[in-house]
């Protein structure tokens, strides 16, 4: 129960932490509301007073609101994403971006880009409006079930194969999307930029609302997941013996994950090492009890990428600097710290 009580202790704290974030960020930008804070303006909004203006409405509601609401959603799967790879494959380097997961789905969102007006009438109308959508989960599905098969022999998952097949998969998906970069034309140049350095500017409700369902979907399966990973850590064998179907579970999160990092492509662009700050930070904090580990990571994700976005877009105003070259700053040194610290277990 003290146990229990600790992690709600934790829960509430970073919660508390991410509302006043969402609070800076909501207020942060080069629109004047004319003397009131962005809060105000959005609790107007939400209380439907006509006083508001139509520019002030869409700023605080259409532009930020969904914009913060966005980089919530991405950040926690991201982060969970992360977190449960690395718990089943014992290995803190295991992540979406750096087995190939993201260069999947970037690559498959990017031949819907170019390509699909040659195919996209041929499909029903449903199928149209998500269909870069499914291309990306498609695609990080793919690149998963390639990574699994080629590392896993006999049962058991080589590390080192896995991070090296993931690196020969981002390598030929990121030179293919270079080939479909130097095919396009302008207006889906553009959309290929996006893709390739992550952004949260598309942000909308409706992109949000088709997020929300996948994070409600996924960690529905996942969260319950942790005493599970905590007793993979043990060895697959002796999971086995306290009771845990370790190939359902690893067919669970290897899906899931690869439909987390799918939608999140799809919306956002690739956005790196989110997956891995996040676990590799609260792995410091409460060692590898993935019990706290995978809800605090939820949180801690969004408040990572809210952070970061809020940045992005108020260091170079009123200009944007995309997303993904800020986490990326601020992944690599703690990618290199992992790598010196497990250079001779590896």
């Amino acid at each position: 129960m003290k146990t229990q009580s600790k992690l709600y202790f934790y829960i509430i704290l970073s919660t508390i932490l991410l509302f006043l974030i969402a609070v800076w960020s909501l207020n942060t930008g080069v629109y004047d509301f004319a003397g009131k804070s962005a809060f105000e303006v959005l609790g107007k909004v939400i209380q439907g007073d006509t006083d508001v203006s139509l520019s002030d409405k869409y700023i605080v509601w259409e532009v930020r609101a969904s914009r913060i609401v966005m980089a919530i959603l991405i950040g926690s799967m991201l982060s969970v994403s992360g977190t449960s790879l690395q718990g089943l494959f014992k290995n803190p380097l295991a992540t979406g971006d750096l087995i190939g997961l993201t260069s999947g789905a970037t690559l498959m969102a990017a031949i819907t880009i170019v390509l699909g007006r040659h195919f996209r009438e041929f499909l029903p109308e449903a199928v149209q409006f998500s269909l870069v959508g499914i291309a990306a989960f498609i695609g990080s599905l793919l690149a998963m079930l390639l990574v699994y098969r080629i590392s896993t022999s006999g049962g058991k998952t080589n590390v080192v194969m896995m991070l090296l097949t993931g690196v020969a998969i981002s390598a030929i998906g990121f030179s293919l999307v270079g080939f479909l970069i130097y095919i396009s034309k302008d207006d889906q140049l553009r959309d290929l930029t996006f893709w390739n350095m992550g952004s949260l500017a598309a942000a909308t409700w409706t992109k949000n609302a088709i997020l929300a369902i996948v994070l409600v979907f996924s960690f529905s399966i996942l969260m319950p997941k942790g005493k599970a990973l905590n007793a993979m850590m043990l060895g697959e064998r002796d999971a086995q013996h306290l009771g845990i179907n370790v190939e359902k579970l690893k067919k669970q999160i290897i899906i899931i994950t690869a439909l987390m990092v799918g939608s999140c492509v799809a919306f956002s662009g690739t956005i790196g090492f989110v997956g891995l700050i996040v676990p590799y930070i609260l792995r410091l904090l409460f060692k590898s009890n993935y019990a706290f580990i995978l809800p605090l990571s939820a949180i801690c994700g969004s408040i990572l990428l809210l952070t970061a976005d809020t940045f992005s877009r108020s260091i170079v105003e009123p200009s944007e600097l995309p997303i993904g070259i800020l986490t990326a700053m601020m992944g690599a040194p703690i990618f290199i710290a992992i790598l010196m610290k497990f250079k001779k277990s590896m």
